[in-house]
């Protein structure tokens, strides 16, 4: 069994910066990717950065360049570093991963960011 809880959400001010964590249990965490998803009111889900085991990243091109993805295997914690907030970004971020074909999710946390 997995879970996965978000934290670190907020209210900012746009051109400010936000930190998410998502912390994993489960003992297959270090082998695991993680992506980081958000939904904003009344739209769907959209991904936005993916971490592999290796540590290879990807993000969405609206993020690009202004959030970082990053993991701490030892504690079981994955990161999103949101830098230069604009009013778009605003959403819930949820935390994702994939365990023996089962996906899994956490609860989310808004992330609210004003002009």
């Amino acid at each position: 069994q997995v879970q996965l809880v978000e934290s670190g959400g907020g209210l900012v001010q746009a051109g400010g910066s936000l930190r998410l964590s998502c912390a994993a249990s489960g003992s297959t965490f270090s082998i695991n990717a993680l992506d980081w998803y958000r939904q904003a009111p009344g739209k769907q889900r959209d991904w936005v950065a993916a971490i592999t085991s290796g540590d290879i990243t990807n993000y969405a091109d609206s993020v690009k360049g202004r959030f970082t993805i990053s993991r701490d295997n030892a504690k079981k914690k994955v990161y999103l570093q949101m830098n230069s907030l604009k009013p778009e970004d605003t959403a819930v971020y949820y935390c994702m991963t994939v365990v023996n074909r089962q996906l899994y999710w956490g609860q989310g946390t808004q992330v609210t960011v004003s002009a």
